[in-house]
């Protein structure tokens, strides 16, 4: 007799996972679904000639004593477990600028930050202040943000434009850049990004900045344990390829194997896009399709993971964020011209806590889905390098994009060259197989400031006992991640005796 779970958990991203985990606390019976042969989604990590190297989750923020997404991981039960190594605090992000010499950092603290940066803008005090009290009051207005309750969405706040505020604060255009550096991690767009986004982004961070020990598959693996001891269950290698319904309700799903999972509730974890497809569009109604379908996703990345040479490059506690010029800080994400790349985002593997040498670093820049659509037709899941093969033609888009990568990571590690080993890839076309986004993209779709309620997505469907969690409900990120697991569950739960166990 096939066995019916309370909730099925289909993809096992951060989202999943928080859900499933919270869900098994609860008392339900939970079974967690994986297409790939390694859990957690952005969480994977992967190994090259013995060296760790991290899929999405390159560093953390705001698991310091007291800070937010310590709470959220130490109600889950995962946060002692975790080993971590705090970065550089008077600098955990680096941004330069090609034809100035100076690099600019991101301290941790609020104080620090502004006392850091006032060394190299002496008149901007009043602009510095007024930026990090606006930050902190922003994110004191998403009560989840601080592992309180509350209500949401505040339109003032969501409608106002991250161009807008840094315009009002100074006339200072290098400052601007500077305050702004570190957004590869949201994508800025001048005429679209919420100021709140930023916000969210950068404040977890200014808190205080940690990179995993070994990689952030230590997450996954450590939630994946947690979940097991109130009975969930989890599968990999079961690519869910359709529901089975009766009535009006979801009964079962099907994996590519052929086996059923019945259940009482069902979350996706995976892209929205294609779970109405899977789901069935005729469930829903048409605005919401159409409204789903014009959504734009934010751009794709190209990553460079290169293996270094035995004790070749000294370890760097800090990422760092290298800008052809200051006028590359808005909106050259979609460009592949000359100029390419417009930036590059490096941040080194840590693999122990007193870490004197770099073993490999991870070199980052944007890259659009249109770039690798002549391949777009192939598909490869596989983690042996032998069996990555594309075609001769990709290998060579990939060698020409590497070169061109190198030349630009020279002005940012002269000589770099000469300490590289041996050198690996991904293109959007890789994170579309492994992660299942849409084009490969980032984080999700794209927070439009002049209309922030076209992506406010809710996690209860249509369809009574469909639940959608993962970084197009509330926010990308660790952090905006978890909080809407926890949104989507609430949901699904008592709301107000599952609050009350938050200990508020």
């Amino acid at each position: 007799m096939e066995k019916e779970y309370d909730v099925v958990i289909v993809g096992s991203g951060m989202g999943g996972l928080v859900s499933a985990l919270i869900l098994a606390k609860e008392g339900r019976t939970v079974c967690v679904l994986e297409k790939n042969s390694q859990f957690g989604g952005n969480l994977q990590t992967f190994s090259r000639d013995k060296k760790i190297f991290d899929t999405g989750v390159h560093y953390i923020g705001g698991l310091g004593t007291e800070q937010n997404l310590n709470k959220y991981l130490s109600f889950l039960g995962i946060m002692d477990e975790l080993k971590l190594h705090k970065m550089e605090e008077n600098g955990f992000d680096l941004i330069s600028f090609g034809g100035d010499s100076t690099i600019y950092p991101h301290a941790q603290g609020y104080e620090n930050f502004i006392q850091q940066l006032l060394i190299h803008f002496p008149k901007e005090e009043n602009a510095l202040r007024t930026y990090c009290n606006k930050i902190q009051e922003i994110c004191n207005s998403f009560p989840m943000y601080n592992f309180e309750v509350g209500n949401g969405y505040n339109d003032e706040v969501t409608s106002y434009k991250l161009s807008d505020f840094l315009d009002e604060i100074t006339t200072d255009e290098k400052l601007k850049a500077v305050l702004m550096g570190s957004n590869f991690l949201y994508v800025a767009s001048k005429e679209k990004t919420p100021l709140y986004v930023h916000a969210l982004t950068v404040n977890s961070y200014i808190q205080s900045a940690w990179r995993c020990i070994n990689g952030g598959s230590q997450i996954s693996k450590l939630l994946i344990k947690e979940l097991k001891k109130y009975g969930g269950e989890v599968y990999k290698n079961a690519e869910v390829v359709s529901f089975e319904y009766n009535g009006t309700h979801i009964k079962s799903c099907e994996t590519k194997s052929g086996k059923r999972y019945l259940g009482t509730q069902f979350i996706s974890n995976f892209n929205l896009k294609q779970t109405l497809k899977m789901v069935g569009e005729q469930h829903f109604s048409k605005p919401f399709i159409k409204r789903i379908k014009s959504l734009e996703e934010v751009t794709s990345v190209f990553s460079t993971y290169i293996v270094l040479k035995k004790d070749s490059l000294p370890y760097q506690n800090y990422n760092r964020y290298h800008y052809n010029s200051v006028g590359d800080i808005w909106d050259t994400k979609g460009i592949c011209d000359e100029g390419w790349p417009h930036l590059v985002v490096s941040s080194m593997n840590v693999d122990e806590p007193n870490q004197k040498w770099a073993s490999g670093i991870t070199v980052m820049t944007y890259m659009d889905f249109s770039e690798v659509e002549p391949w777009a037709e192939t598909y490869n899941v596989s983690t042996i390098k032998k069996e990555e093969f594309r075609s001769d033609s990709y290998e060579k888009f990939k060698e020409d994009k590497v070169a061109r990568i190198m030349k630009r990571l020279e002005t940012v590690y002269p000589s770099i060259s000469e300490t590289v080993e041996r050198i690996y890839t991904s293109t959007p076309l890789t994170y579309r197989d492994f992660i299942g986004a849409e084009n490969g993209n980032m984080y999700g779709f794209v927070k439009d400031a002049n209309n922030p309620m076209k992506t406010f997505i809710s996690p209860r469907s249509k369809i009574s006992n469909l639940f959608f969690s993962g970084q197009n409900i509330r926010m990308h990120g660790i952090m905006g991640v978890t909080i809407g697991a926890f949104v989507t569950c609430m949901e699904m739960l008592d709301k107000e005796e599952f609050i009350k166990k938050w200990n508020l």
